[in-house]
Parts: C-alpha cells; sequence; structure tokens
C-alpha cells in the first residue's frame, strides 16, 4: 500500500555527500529554525535527497 502526500520541494541534494556530511538535513534544520515545517525524504529514482514542505494545493 502507498499514500502520496502532496508536498512542495524546497530543495535538492545528490545521495553521495562525504562521509559525516548532511546538507539536506542541515537545509532542512535551518528552515525550521525559521518556522517552516521542513522534511528530509529519499528520492529512490534519482538518488537524492529532497527537503519538502506540505503543499498548500487544495485538490
Amino acid at each position: 500500500m502507498s499514500t502520496a502526500i502532496s508536498a512542495k520541494v524546497l530543495e535538492r541534494f545528490p545521495a553521495g555527500a562525504p562521509r559525516g556530511s548532511w546538507p539536506a538535513e542541515e537545509y532542512a534544520a535551518r528552515r525550521r529554525a525559521e518556522g517552516e515545517p521542513a522534511t528530509v525524504v529519499m528520492d529512490l529514482e534519482a538518488d537524492a535527497f529532497l527537503v519538502v514542505v506540505p503543499s498548500d494545493d487544495e485538490d
């Protein structure tokens, strides 16, 4: 079972960051400090981490 959640992508980061480097998590933490509910998710097909926020789209 899969659930689709509407989200806006703020930034993309390649998954191959150097060991000990977490640029997507650091970016998301800065957005959360500014009051945005940013979350990091993995795009397996693109091999990238995405920083997303809930979308305001009402379908």
